[in-house]
C-alpha cells in the first residue's frame, strides 16, 4: 500500500511542474496578506485563567463529561474577561481554543497521554454483538468507546438492484451501504433531514470497504442493501460501520470471502520549539480528530486493505510517517478484527426465516418471450398465483425468490412448464380439452396439446373417447411420437403400461397408406402428387395432398382442428370425400356444394341433421 501512494505521489509530480509552469505564464503576482497583529496581554490573560483549569477537565475518558466541563471554563473565561475587554469577546474565544488546542498536542508529544489517558497505540474497549433484531434478516450493534453502530441487513431479490442513471450505459448495483448520523448521536438537538455530503461520504467509504468481499451474484444471487445507524458518535463512525456491517452480513448468513475491519489513525506534528516531533495515534476520538493533522482511515482483510481515506490538515507528510500509520493501522485492525471473531467466527450457514430464499432455474433464451407473455401478463400471473418474484437475464437465467417453499415450487412448475420442450417416452399429468371422433385431444403444458388416438386411451378397447373421458379431466399420458411438423401424439395405454408402442403399431394407428414412405392412397405419406418444397425422403407427395396430417393443398386444410373439411380448417382428415381415405370425418351437413346434394362425393343422409356415418363405420 505505501508503495501505491509512493507511486502516485511521484507521477504527480509531473502535473505539479505543468502547474507551476502555467503560474509563470500567467505571471499574477499574489496578494500580500499580512496577519492581524496578536496582543499578547490578552493572550496572556487567557493562558493564566485557562491552563490550570484544563488540567482538570481535557484529561477525561468521558466525552460528555469533558465536553461539559470545557464549555463551563468557556464561561467562566468570558464571564471573567468579558467585563474588562466588552468588546473583544470574539478574540478571548480564538485565544481559549488555540490553547486548547496546544495543551493536548503539548500532552501528546511530550507525555504520550492522550485526552481519554490512553497511549499511541491502545483501542479502546470493544463489544460487539449479532442478531439483536430478531424481525431482520441480519442485524448487528458495534460499540467501540464511546462510538456505538447499529448496522441492519436486508436480503432482497435481483429485480431489487439499485438502478444508477448515468449518461453512459444503463449501470445497477447489488450491493448498497447506507449511513446515517442523527442529531442525538452527537446530544444535539435538531431536525432530521436528508442525508448530507457527510453522510454520503461515511457511507461510500463503508460501502467501498465492503464491497470487495461480497460473493458473486453467480453464488449468492441476492441484492443486499445494508444500513448503519449511528447511536453515539465519538470518533471514526465510518469505521464502525464497516465493523458492524461485515457482523450483520455474517450475521445475515451472507457468504463473504473475509471478515472487514477498520479504524481511523490521527497524527500529532510539532511546531516551534517541538519542531520534528510528531506522533501517529491509533483509533483516534473526536477531541483528537479535531485538534490533530490528519485523519487516515484504512478497512480491510487480514489480507489487504480494501479502503483508504485520508484528510490531512498540513501541508505535506513523509514516507515514515506515511509507512507508521499503516503498520499501526493494521495492528489496530487485526485486533478489533479479533474482537468481532469472537462474536461470530464465520458467516451462518442458514439464511434468517425472514429472508426470501432464491433459486435460479436455466431456459432457452428463445422462450423468454414465454415466460414474459404479452405485455408481461403471462409473468405477473406466475407472481400473483404463487407469491414469488421472478426475474429473467438476457442469458436465460430465471431466479425464482420466494419467502416459502410452497410458493417457491409454484412458481418453478410454471416456469418449466412454459419452457419445458416435450420428450418422447416422458409422462405428463394433462387435462383434456376437446373431443374428436378418433381421439382427445390433453393439454400436457400450457399452450402445448397432444392427440390421444381412440385405441391409446385405455388398455382394452375403446369404440369412443367419451367412454372414457370427458373435457376437463386430468389424465396420465406418455409422449410416443413428435412428428416433423412438431405436432405430439400421446398414449394413455402406454402410460399405465410403461412402455412404447413399437414402430409398426404407430404406423397401423395411421391407417393403410400412411406408412412413412411406404406405397399408399393419395393423401398419405406415400406418393402422392408433386407439390413444391417437399420434405426429402418422403416420396413425390411429400406428407400429404389432401386429408390425412396435412388436408388439401389447394384450400389450405388440415392440421387438427376443424371437422368440417372446411378451407383453413380440418382434423386429422380434412375433406371426408370418398376418395380422400381419411379417418374419422363426419360427412357435410346439407345439400349443395360443387358436387350438388346427390354428387358422387355426397352420401345419404339425414333429413336437416347430420349426415350419416359410411358404410365402413356403421356397426360401431
Amino acid at each position: 500500500m505505501l508503495e501505491a501512494v509512493r507511486l502516485g505521489q511521484e507521477t504527480l509530480q509531473d502535473i505539479v511542474k505543468m502547474q507551476e509552469k502555467l503560474t509563470q505564464a500567467v505571471n499574477i503576482a499574489k496578494r500580500p496578506f499580512t496577519p492581524a497583529p496578536v496582543d499578547e496581554e490578552l493572550r496572556s490573560k487567557v493562558v493564566e485563567f485557562v491552563l490550570p483549569r484544563f488540567e482538570a477537565t481535557v484529561n477525561n475518558p468521558n466525552k460528555t463529561a469533558r465536553s461539559a466541563a470545557l464549555s463551563l471554563v468557556q464561561q467562566e473565561l468570558v464571564e471573567s474577561l468579558g467585563a474588562a475587554y466588552p468588546d473583544r469577546l470574539k478574540e478571548i474565544i480564538a485565544f481559549y481554543e488555540k490553547e486548547l488546542k496546544a495543551y493536548v498536542r503539548g500532552n501528546i508529544l511530550d507525555k504520550g497521554i492522550r485526552p481519554d489517558g490512553r497511549d499511541l497505540k491502545t483501542i479502546r474497549p470493544i463489544t460487539c454483538e449479532v442478531g439483536l433484531l430478531p424481525r431482520t434478516h441480519g442485524s448487528a450493534l458495534f460499540t467501540r468507546g464511546q462510538t456505538q453502530v447499529l448496522s441492519v441487513v436486508t436480503l432482497g431479490s435481483p429485480g431489487d438492484e439499485q438502478v444508477l442513471d448515468g449518461l453512459g450505459a444503463s449501470e445497477s448495483k447489488r450491493f448498497m451501504h447506507h449511513y446515517n448520523f442523527p442529531p442525538f448521536s452527537t446530544g444535539e438537538s435538531k431536525p432530521l433531514r436528508g442525508p448530507g455530503r457527510r453522510e454520503i461520504g461515511h457511507g461510500a467509504l463503508a460501502e467501498r470497504a465492503v464491497a470487495a468481499v461480497i460473493p458473486p451474484s453467480e453464488d449468492f444471487p441476492y441484492t443486499i442493501r445494508a444500513v448503519s445507524d449511528v447511536l453515539s458518535s465519538n470518533g471514526s463512525t465510518s469505521m464502525g460501520s464497516v465493523c458492524g456491517t461485515t457482523l450483520a452480513l455474517m450475521d445475515a448468513g451472507v457468504p463473504i470471502s473475509a471478515p472487514v475491519a477498520g479504524v481511523a489513525m490521527g497524527l500529532i506534528t510539532g511546531e516551534g520549539e517541538r519542531n520534528g516531533k510528531w506522533a501517529v495515534l491509533s483509533d483516534i476520538q473526536g477531541i483528537e480528530d479535531a485538534l490533530g493533522d490528519m485523519d487516515f482511515k484504512v478497512a480491510g482483510t487480514a489480507d489487504g486493505v480494501t479502503a483508504l481515506q485520508m484528510d490531512i490538515k498540513v501541508k505535506g507528510i513523509t514516507y515514515e510517517i506515511m509507512a507508521r500509520a499503516l503498520e499501526q493501522a493494521h495492528e489496530g485492525r487485526m485486533f478489533i478484527m479479533e474482537k468481532m471473531l469472537d462474536t461470530i467466527d464465520a458467516p451462518r450457514e442458514e439464511l434468517s426465516g425472514y429472508a426470501p430464499r432464491i433459486q435460479t432455474i436455466k431456459i432457452n433464451p428463445d422462450k423468454i418471450g414465454a415466460v414474459i407473455g404479452p405485455g408481461g401478463k403471462m409473468i405477473r400471473k406466475i407472481q400473483e398465483e404463487s407469491g414469488a418474484k421472478i426475474d429473467i437475464e438476457d442469458d436465460g437465467s430465471v431466479n425464482i425468490s420466494a419467502s416459502s417453499g410452497e410458493a417457491m415450487q409454484l412458481a418453478m412448475d410454471a416456469v418449466r412448464a412454459l419452457t419445458e420442450e416435450v420428450e418422447v417416452g416422458r409422462i405428463y399429468t394433462g387435462t383434456v380439452r376437446r373431443l374428436v371422433d378418433f381421439g382427445a385431444f390433453v393439454e400436457i403444458l400450457p399452450g402445448k396439446e397432444g392427440l390421444v388416438r381412440t385405441s391409446q386411451l385405455a388398455d382394452y378397447q375403446v369404440m369412443r373417447p367419451e367412454d372414457v373421458v370427458s373435457v376437463g379431466d386430468e389424465i396420465t399420458v406418455m409422449v410416443i411420437e413428435v412428428d416433423p411438423q412438431g405436432r405430439v401424439n400421446l398414449s394413455r395405454r402406454a402410460a399405465l403400461s410403461g412402455e412404447l408402442p413399437s414402430q409398426a403399431e404407430l404406423d397401423s394407428e395411421r391407417g393403410p397408406g400412411r406408412g412413412r414412405g411406404g406405397p399408399g392412397r393419395p393423401g398419405g405419406f406415400g406418393p402422392g402428387r408433386e407439390r413444391e418444397g417437399a420434405m426429402p425422403n418422403r416420396g413425390p407427395g411429400g406428407y400429404s395432398d389432401r386429408g390425412g396430417y396435412g388436408g388439401r393443398e389447394r384450400s389450405g386444410q388440415g392440421g387438427y382442428n376443424d371437422r368440417s373439411g372446411r378451407p383453413g380448417g380440418g382434423g386429422y382428415g380434412g375433406d371426408r370425400r370418398s376418395d380422400s381415405g381419411n379417418f374419422g370425418q363426419r360427412r357435410p351437413m346439407g345439400p349443395g356444394g360443387p358436387s350438388g346434394p346427390s354428387g358422387p362425393n355426397r352420401g345419404p343422409r339425414r333429413e336437416g341433421g347430420f349426415g350419416q356415418r359410411p358404410p365402413e363405420r356403421r356397426g360401431w
